[in-house]
């Protein structure tokens, strides 16, 4: 495994993170999730993102149960707050109350005296954003939080965050969470200029789109039966990828994964982490051999032909 810099801070972080959105607390049970984190932690993997929203806490205490077992110092738990966890008006949003009460609930769910990278899961447009960058820092003052990052702001937003904790010589966020995949290239545009710029790092998830990318779904075929787009309780954020033209674009990526010796997912990774601005890519896994898999894709060197022949899929 491979390690990169978050941002322009010291801390290392591996190439491929675990993620637990759509799995731990929901669709995997409590000991396959924990055999999946054990098989990523012996691999090298050192980054863990959860959300405290993801089935209302009940991933965050699967994460800090699995990872109770090995020395707090050689993980890296990464977590959020924002999206609504209760239905009265205070339950949701970056307001200094909800930040210092999520931050506590997070804590006591994980089972850790502090979070190593507390992220801000979507903007408040509701919030002043100094109240936000201000209650953050004062986490950080605390020692409840070691660093702090964004997930689906707009660079516009991310601008503003910087210019005022700058004003007002806060801590920085090191940070930004974006949907980034070979379908998904939205932050290549102003995203990423504006955070190599500022020393943000690029966590992004999704990298390998809904599991388009891994080559299980063929065109003109119906989907396996094991499937995520099979489940009609799970398939609303994958349903947008299935057209013909994508997946045709997949079977033709798959004859350059194959002259380089790697699967359909490694080479999707290994794409990804072409930017120097990507800090991490997260990775989601139902089995541990998945993580096994997808592991390989960390220091693998694409040539410029590869990375020519691929755009010219994508843009075809």
């Amino acid at each position: 495994m491979q390690y990169r810099r978050l941002g322009n801070s010291g801390l290392k972080v591996s190439e491929l993170s675990l993620g637990s959105w759509l799995t731990y607390g929901g669709a995997v049970d409590s000991k396959q999730s924990e055999l999946i984190i054990d098989k990523a932690y012996e691999l090298g993997i050192n980054l863990f993102d959860t959300a405290n929203v993801y089935h209302r806490g009940e991933a965050e205490q699967v994460v800090g149960k699995a990872l109770s077992k090995y020395p707090r110092e050689s993980y890296i738990l990464a977590t959020k707050v924002c999206v609504p966890m209760g239905d009265g008006p205070n339950d949701r949003g970056l307001s200094r109350k909800h930040i210092k009460e999520q931050c506590d609930a997070s804590l006591k769910r994980l089972g850790v005296d502090y979070i190593d990278l507390y992220q801000c899961h979507r903007y408040d447009t509701e919030t002043p954003l100094e109240e936000t960058l201000r209650a953050l820092n004062d986490l950080i003052t605390q020692g409840k939080v070691l660093y702090t990052g964004v997930s689906m702001w707009k660079a516009e937003q991310l601008l503003d965050g910087v210019h005022i904790g700058k004003a007002l010589n806060l801590n920085r966020l090191v940070s930004n969470q974006p949907q980034y995949h070979m379908f998904r290239r939205g932050i290549e545009k102003d995203i990423v200029p504006l955070c190599k710029k500022e020393g943000i790092g690029q966590v992004v998830y999704s990298p390998l789109a809904q599991g388009i990318l891994t080559g299980k779904y063929k065109p003109g075929m119906p989907f396996p039966l094991d499937s995520r787009a099979a489940d009609p309780e799970q398939n609303g954020a994958i349903v947008h990828l299935m057209k013909e033209e994508q997946l045709t674009k997949v079977e033709q990526l798959r004859f350059i994964a194959e002259r380089n010796e790697l699967s359909l997912a490694q080479l999707a990774l290994a794409w990804i982490l072409r930017l120097d601005n990507v800090s991490s890519c997260i990775i989601g896994a139902s089995r541990p051999e998945q993580v096994a898999e997808n592991a390989k894709a960390s220091g693998v060197k694409l040539s410029e032909f590869d990375l020519q022949e691929i755009e010219n899929i994508l843009n075809g």
